[in-house]
């Protein structure tokens, strides 16, 4: 029999979510692996996990591991990836999936050449009315789509004194706004609409060139203590952008992103323009799904199994009225993900390796058009 265990590499703000995800989907979670042996140790201890693993060589090696969760920072995902699908072990992989597209279209090659499931996280896209705004586009009940707007703010970068590794290029790649949430927009709009982005125009700035590190690289979203010392880091990424969009077969669009709006803790928005209806929605009022109509009134579906599609029911646990929000969408992917594993399909597709290439391609695009300032086409 199969190994059917989960080890989770990563023990940052993300590899306790997926953490937590795995135990509600009832998959047996083998251990975490951190930085050092010390803080892999501490967080199987804290999440009460049977093992914390001494390095990554140690997670290939156990014969109950089957899969493999990677929340570790970015620029281990290529290496880690290539030597999991090489064990033989399936993958659930953080975005970006690697730091180039050189890298992502290797490991394209290699998912498609082995016998293992391999996933990126884009997570957003299981928020169930997310998931009912496609089906409701794939019934034809939008019609041909005009345009796509929308956007992705934060605030967790607001101060100089705000500091990640994140900031840095040499460890999270050469965008980090776009990259970080951007993608996630991209993804869920090309997920919901069916269109790909063939063409763009970006612009890019950094609002802080220079942030100060008060002590070290702090967790995502965590506090700092801005009465300590710093040191002043040059930081070369970007806090904010704005992507004209072209989608294969004339449709347009346009996002802005930021980590640097006030008040915005994590606000992802589309409106989606087409020709019998439109759709919006907010990722900080995840339950409804806003449908506009030119003739008669406009609508407001609440994320209610009973309401929704009969593909996206399996995918909201709970009746109306009771809320499902971030920690839930993991759930549902890793679903969606581990129903493929054990029965082979799944009723809703989840985001591939080949998904995460094609969002690193754009990421490359976008830095391409941003840097040489025109329109660029995304290559294949």
């Amino acid at each position: 029999m199969r190994a059917t265990g989960v080890a989770v590499v990563g023990t940052g703000f993300i590899g306790p979510v997926h953490v937590e995800a795995l135990r509600r989907l009832g998959r047996d979670v083998t251990g975490v692996l951190g930085s050092s042996p010390e803080k892999s140790r501490a967080a199987a201890d804290a999440m009460r996990l049977p093992k914390g693993y001494d390095s990554f060589a140690a997670v290939l090696a156990d014969p109950a591991v089957g899969s493999i969760h990677l929340t570790s920072p970015n620029r281990h995902h290529f290496e880690q990836c290539r030597a999991a699908i090489a064990a033989g072990k399936h993958v659930v992989c953080e975005k970006p999936l690697a730091m180039t597209s050189a890298e992502t279209g290797e490991l394209v090659r290699l998912a498609a050449a082995s016998n293992v499931v391999t996933a990126v996280n884009y997570n957003v896209r299981y928020y169930p009315v997310c998931l009912e705004a496609r089906e409701r586009r794939l019934a034809g009940a939008l019609g041909p789509i005009h345009h796509v707007t929308g956007s992705y703010l934060q605030d967790w970068l607001l101060y100089d004194t705000d500091f990640n590794w994140r900031v840095l290029a040499r460890e999270g790649g050469e965008l980090r706004a776009m990259a970080d949430i951007g993608t996630h927009w991209l993804d869920l709009i090309q997920f919901i609409t069916g269109l790909e982005v063939e063409s763009l125009c970006a612009d890019l700035a950094t609002v802080h060139p220079v942030r100060k590190s008060i002590q070290g690289s702090v967790e995502t979203f965590s506090a700092v203590d801005v009465t300590r010392p710093f040191t002043a880091v040059p930081v070369d990424t970007e806090d904010y952008g704005s992507v004209l969009l072209r989608f294969a077969g004339g449709a347009r669009g346009a996002v802005t992103v930021s980590q640097v709006t006030a008040g915005r803790k994590n606000c992802l928005r589309f409106d989606i323009a087409a020709a019998t209806a439109a759709l919006a929605w907010d990722s900080e009022e995840p339950n409804t799904l806003r449908i506009g109509r030119r003739d008669r009134a406009n609508e407001s579906l609440s994320r209610d199994p009973a309401l929704l599609s009969p593909a996206v029911r399996p995918f909201a646990n709970y009746p109306g009225g009771h809320a499902e929000g971030f920690p839930d969408s993991f759930k549902q992917l890793f679903r969606a993900v581990y129903e493929t594993i054990d029965t082979g399909r799944s009723p809703v597709p989840y985001p591939t390796f080949a998904d995460g290439d094609r969002e690193v391609r754009l990421c490359e695009a976008i830095l391409k058009s941003h840097r040489e300032q025109r329109w660029v086409t995304v290559e294949e």
